[in-house]
């Protein structure tokens, strides 16, 4: 059981001043520091966290909203951390419930690893599928894209703002819009003018993440792939839903090797909105 000290401290919101104590607490579970995605996540999303009398945070999460302000469609739930002197004490369990209770009637989602699954099943989330992640220095070959692809330019943004709508299933402005500047590699797909996919290709420690990963069809997914790699000289790293088999069999057979499975987990819903066939991967498992 907690100390009555650890049950008492409060919860309180993260900002972005917190960035270094956040990183700090990723790196006492044995994680990468990752001080970019965490401050991309505490200034787009809503960070919660309990202060250690001792220096530091206990434990710490963070929320990204979509949909309308007053009334989000979906929560995303990501970066659950508990320093390693207080697990297993109810810690994350509590800081659970209180993101849940402050949410409300928002459905839920996150990406669970399977020592965190437990946890969020006891609290009623569900899982609703799957994502694989992999990792490696794409080796190019084979026949070329049948898909053009081009760096992003000011004028399509909102062509990729429609897109992204229609197949995440929610309003994500105020992260898309965030990519340019977050990203290293942003670019499209387009047919007759049309864009018909796009992704991003972020910093995170030593690799390149690629996502979001938003696309017409596996052709198109395998383009912007291939594109994004061709300009960099990183590893990438990326989460591809498992029901996408044949880009996953195609990343592989470049370079890509598997490294680790999530569970995609809902809360209030069935399943996640949009169309799940033209989203193959996330901006990052913390944010759906």
């Amino acid at each position: 059981m907690p100390t009555p000290s650890l049950t008492a401290l409060p919860i309180r919101r993260l900002t972005r001043r917190d960035l270094t104590a956040c990183a700090d607490l990723s790196e006492d579970r044995g994680w990468p520091r990752e001080e970019h995605k965490w401050g991309f996540l505490l200034t787009a999303g809503k960070g919660y966290g309990i202060d250690d009398p001792d220096g530091g945070l206990v434990s710490a999460c963070v929320v990204t909203e979509y949909g309308p302000q007053d009334q989000p469609d979906l929560g995303a739930i990501g970066m659950v951390l508990v320093a390693g002197r207080h697990a297993r004490q109810g810690i994350g369990r509590r800081l659970m419930r209180h993101v849940v209770s402050a949410m409300g009637t928002t459905p839920l989602t996150l990406h669970a690893t399977p020592y965190g699954r437990p946890l969020y099943e006891e609290l009623g989330f569900k899982v609703t599928g799957r994502a694989e992640m992999l990792c490696g220095h794409f080796t190019p070959g084979g026949p070329p894209p049948e898909v053009a692809t081009r760096a992003v330019t000011a004028e399509d943004l909102t062509g990729i703002l429609r897109l992204d709508g229609e197949v995440f299933g929610a309003d994500r402005t105020h992260i898309i819009t965030r990519l340019p500047a977050f990203a290293d590699q942003l670019r499209v797909a387009e047919e007759n003018g049309r864009i018909i996919g796009y992704a991003a290709a972020w910093p995170n420690m030593d690799t390149h993440v690629v996502g979001p990963l938003i696309a017409r069809d596996t052709a198109t997914a395998k383009a912007l792939i291939g594109s994004l790699a061709a300009h960099t000289d990183r590893p990438l790293r990326t989460d591809i839903d498992v029901r996408h088999e044949e880009l996953l069999t195609w990343a592989k057979e470049h370079g890509l090797a598997s490294t680790a499975f999530n569970a995609v987990m809902t809360y209030g819903i069935a399943e996640l909105p949009g169309d799940w066939s033209r989203r193959f991967a996330p901006l990052t498992v913390a944010a759906g």
